[in-house]
């Protein structure tokens, strides 16, 4: 199995005089930031990667956020071109560039320089993005699909063709040829982060890429995955667990009560109040998508009894409590607790689901670099050797030949 660390990179400071009301201030002005805290977030985060790259973890998990405390990684291209000069052979999976905000051509330029300068540990992830940005940079939700698409032909041409031309709706460009190409020919492998809707599955499968699905139930993984390998199907292509990294949590201490001693602040500052900065009014009411940004048939696949899981009830989540943790670890369904425990519990997940990878939240909320690193080292030496030795061998509901009928 390979291993990677999903690292959000929350600004470094709680706000714990938002904490009451669980509502960060949106936009939030100037005077709450402070440079010294910015500067010094980023360089904990990269001495964190450089454990990583030492204990041997396959790679960290990179995303792009605008305008927002919860995230300070805007541009997921700079941190992997720093992070490559300080680390051998730590990989950089993104997910990732916002592919409707932005022009293509300076994403397929800055992914193929950071692949050059990495010497080939780019994993280059594509999404959509968030309400909260297509208001920041001004682009039509209703648009969102049909520039992701654009935006990901132009990127495949800059990276294959000899030269281009491209005339489409969204961007036109004539007699182009991008230097530096990608060091990995053709170009590095693309992961596409699924959060359930069947257009964004039934894409991924057409073009034969992989994906990194959140386990938001077994049910409704078990959904995504079948209508994923029906996709790959229809097009010719064979699921295997290649395809397929799972993103889910992860903590190790002594025990279960431990771990929540530990990380329970940090994982309820981020459910209760960081995550939904931006996404929620000051009434807690939550900030639309925009209209066309999903269908009204986006989760029809989905089994009835699944569908709950699909919605993210911000105000549910807002009101999570200590008890809560306390019974989803106690469940299982936060993976916290021992070394034994979390190892069997991945690879349990893992073989579920039928997935070589799996991204793991381990530093959700502003956790304490302190405890951050020691969380790495745990891992690292206790789980990661583990996880390493297991095989994934086949994707559960396909036949033995990876395509369903």
């Amino acid at each position: 199995m390979k291993v990677y660390v999903f690292d959000l990179m929350a600004y470094g400071r709680p706000f714990e005089e938002f904490t009451a009301d669980r509502y960060i201030p949106y936009p939030l002005p100037r005077k709450y930031f402070d440079r010294e805290v910015a500067a010094r977030t980023f360089e904990e985060h990269l001495a964190a990667w450089r454990e990583m790259d030492r204990l041997g973890f396959d790679g960290v998990g990179l995303n792009e956020h605008h305008t927002t405390v919860h995230g300070l990684m805007n541009s997921p291209n700079m941190m992997a071109a720093v992070a490559s000069q300080q680390t051998e052979r730590l990989k950089f999976l993104m997910l990732g560039n916002l592919l409707p905000l932005h022009n293509p051509l300076r994403i397929a330029e800055e992914i193929a320089m950071a692949d050059c300068m990495s010497r080939g540990r780019i994993l280059s992830g594509f999404a959509r993005g968030n309400a909260r940005e297509y208001g920041v940079y001004g682009v039509d939700a209703s648009e969102s699909r049909a520039r992701f698409e654009e935006a990901y032909d132009i990127i495949l041409k800059a990276w294959t063709e000899e030269q281009f031309s491209y005339e489409g709706k969204f961007w036109q460009m004539k007699d182009v040829a991008i230097w530096p190409r990608p060091y990995q020919q053709p170009y590095p492998p693309i992961w596409i982060p699924f959060t359930g809707s069947k257009e964004t599955i039934e894409w991924t499968g057409k073009n034969n890429l992989s994906a990194v699905m959140i386990d938001h139930s077994p049910g409704m993984t078990e959904d995504v995955v079948g209508l994923f390998a029906t996709s790959l199907a229809k097009h010719g292509h064979r699921i295997t667990p290649d395809h397929i990294c799972v993103l889910t949590d992860a903590f190790v201490a002594e025990s279960k009560e431990r771990a929540i001693a530990e990380y329970g602040p940090s994982y309820l500052y981020y459910v209760q109040t960081l995550w939904h900065h931006g996404t929620i009014t000051e009434r807690g009411e939550t900030r639309p998508d925009g209209a066309g940004y999903v269908t009204s048939n986006s989760y029809d696949y989905l089994r009835p009894e699944n569908r709950g899981a699909a919605r993210m009830d911000r105000g549910r989540i807002r009101n999570t409590t200590l008890a809560d943790v306390e019974a989803r670890v106690a469940g299982g369904r936060l993976n916290w607790g021992s070394a034994k425990d979390v190892a069997a519990h991945l690879i349990a997940t893992a073989d579920r689901v039928g997935a070589e990878s799996v991204l793991l939240n381990m530093n959700v909320g502003a956790l304490p670099h302190e405890l951050f690193i020691e969380q790495i080292r745990r891992f690292g030496t206790e789980v990661l050797p583990i996880l390493h030795a297991h095989r994934v061998t086949r994707v559960p509901g396909v036949d033995r030949g990876g395509i369903v009928p």
